[in-house]
């Protein structure tokens, strides 16, 4: 029988469980994995930050709904991984993390770069095991592939150096099942909320990221039940394209029609939707829930019954039980709202005085220009919210946010991911001007890979997304200014296109060139730092803390800045 090294058995086993590509930085406890790793069919993407790989890996295997992997090499190589996984697992990527450890025999005697992975990535994966000798790493293997693909999260397989080493004999093959049930509600529960849905006058409809593949069924129960249909700011992909009950999003990030939508109503069926924001829900409707996580019912927010189910298949079983509504004035009501709310989304989107740029203004030229099937990443803060609110989508676009982590410095290194799994495809970055900072090095890995992303950079001087909160709170912005370079000739040095904008009328001939650039390009920016990011409802302690603000700005000696909010956002 044939003996064969761990790293190999490892490598091999996640091939064959679909992994394509593997980002991650090289290290000395790492090179018997990447050395298995240049003799499979397994590319290996060289980044210059693990955090990025993460990132980069997380994005991959979200749009793709693939297996994909990265790697790095012991103690802090390992470590730099943790904000990228924790990004991944929340966004329920399925990615399998190589952790490669110091040798066994120095483990617990706090050796150089010794770090106990496991409690480190306990509570951010959906596995995390060592390896703890030869024999049992191919299997190990096999269960974390299982985990992450079932599951959907990370994986993490903590592989000393010594065992990746050892030659073990071949023996059993596991492999990787991919099982796809049919999961819906039972005929009673279903019958029981047909009848709780035939009890609503003014029925609504919530749709989370679960809507994913169930378009044609949401509509259909749309039209059956004539209700608006509000989403969830993940689920914007499959939700807002070629959609007559389409109320946007409400949330912090929505608009006010998504708001009223729900607000109003008396009968609220949320569909794969986990919004954890509760003051967002109706105060008194009745409230009813579909997931396929039966621990996500009633987690947010009291419901009236929550039934575990695929959206698709649950709306297939249920529409037989309803009978179609005729009366669609709650529907129509909504429907004028929702003309208001794009009308003012709209006006938000015109040129400045002055030449002034308006983030809304850049955001929505950039989807003007965008290819129909362009990838978007957004940075955590700002450039989130512009994308969620003015990017157009149909069907074939796709959009990544870091919403349930909530990270700042996401959307370059994903976007990095993302041109990885479709290189055919436009890839486009919103990022901020912080957020390109922070993992600035990670620029000469898609000049090194060859990946020709597109990189916006929406430079307002600041850390705008903590001013703004630091505003509305009645508090004088502090430690959010930042001096930055010219992030253009930065991108040139490095091998990227780079051109900088300062002026409205620029935009879109500089759009256009950098969009057509056949290689990596940034456009870095200059817009306007005093825009407001306005909630669909605004509430009065939110006004009152913006005028306290005022006031401390114009007793500080910074009334020019209180004149430039207020010009900036209600004069134009």
């Amino acid at each position: 029988m044939a003996q064969r090294k761990v790293a190999e058995l490892v490598v091999e086993t996640l091939q064959h469980a679909g992994v394509k590509h593997c980002y991650g930085i090289v290290g000395d406890t790492l090179n018997h994995v990447t050395d298995a790793i240049h003799r499979s069919d397994i590319e290996w993407v060289h980044v210059r930050h693990e955090e990025a790989a993460a990132f980069a890996a997380g994005a991959e295997s979200y749009l793709t709904g693939e297996l994909t992997a990265c790697a790095g090499s012991c103690g802090p190589g390992g470590l730099h991984f943790i904000n990228g996984v924790f990004e991944a697992n929340r966004n329920r990527a399925p990615v399998v993390l190589i952790a490669s450890q110091v040798v066994t025999t120095e483990l617990g005697m706090e050796f150089p770069q010794e770090v106990d992975f496991k409690s480190l990535y306990a509570n951010c994966t959906v596995f995390c095991e060592q390896v703890y000798s030869a024999q049992q790493a191919q299997r190990l293997t096999a269960l974390a592939a299982q985990a992450a693909l079932s599951r959907k999260g990370v994986a993490v397989i903590i592989l000393p150096s010594d065992i990746a080493q050892t030659e073990v004999k071949d023996g059993l093959t596991y492999a990787v099942h991919r099982a796809r049930p049919v999961l819906r509600p039972n005929d009673a529960e279903l019958s029981q909320l047909a009848a709780l849905l035939g009890k609503g006058r003014k029925i609504a409809i919530y749709a989370g990221h679960g809507c994913e593949g169930a378009h044609e069924m949401l509509l259909a129960l749309g039209q059956c039940l004539k209700a608006p249909i509000a989403h969830t700011s993940r689920a914007k992909d499959f939700v807002e394209y070629d959609n007559p009950f389409n109320m946007g999003m409400t949330g912090i990030f929505g608009v006010e029609s998504g708001y009223r939508a729900l607000q109003e109503c008396d009968t609220l069926l949320l569909l794969g939707a986990d919004f954890a924001w509760s003051q967002f829900y109706p105060a008194k409707a009745t409230i009813l829930q579909i997931d396929i996580d039966g621990s996500h019912l009633g987690r947010r927010h009291p419901v009236a019954l929550g039934l575990v189910g695929d959206v698709a298949n649950t709306i297939e079983a249920l529409i037989p039980l309803l009978e179609e509504r005729t009366d669609r004035s709650f529907l129509d009501d909504c429907l004028r709202h929702r003309k208001e709310a794009v009308d003012t989304l709209r006006r938000d989107e015109r040129p400045g005085k002055d030449g002034r740029i308006h983030p809304q203004h850049l955001t929505r030229i950039i989807d003007e220009l965008a290819a129909d099937d362009a990838i978007f990443t957004a940075d955590g803060g700002s450039p989130m919210v512009w994308s969620l609110r003015h990017l157009t989508m149909n069907g074939r676009r796709r959009t990544l946010v870091s919403l349930l982590h909530g990270t700042m410095a996401n959307a370059m290194p994903q976007a990095l991911g993302a041109q990885k799994a479709y290189p055919g495809r436009q890839v486009v970055s919103l990022s901020g001007d912080g957020g390109i900072a922070m993992l600035l090095g990670d620029l000469m890995t898609a000049v090194q890979e060859k990946l020709p992303i597109k990189v916006v950079v929406y430079n307002n001087a600041s850390l705008n997304f903590v001013e703004l909160e630091q505003k509305v709170e009645g508090l004088l912005d502090n430690y959010t200014d930042l001096l930055n370079p010219d992030f253009a000739r930065l991108a040139e040095v490095i091998g990227f296109y780079g051109q900088k904008v300062e002026r409205a009328e620029q935009l879109p001939g500089a759009v256009r060139a950098f969009l057509a650039h056949p290689g990596p390009a940034l456009l870095d920016v200059t817009v306007n730092r005093t825009e407001l990011v306005m909630p669909p409802k605004v509430e009065f302690s939110q006004v009152a803390g913006t005028m306290l603000y005022s006031a401390k700005a114009v007793l500080s000696g910074r009334s020019s800045d209180v004149v430039d909010l207020l010009k900036n956002n209600f004069t134009q």
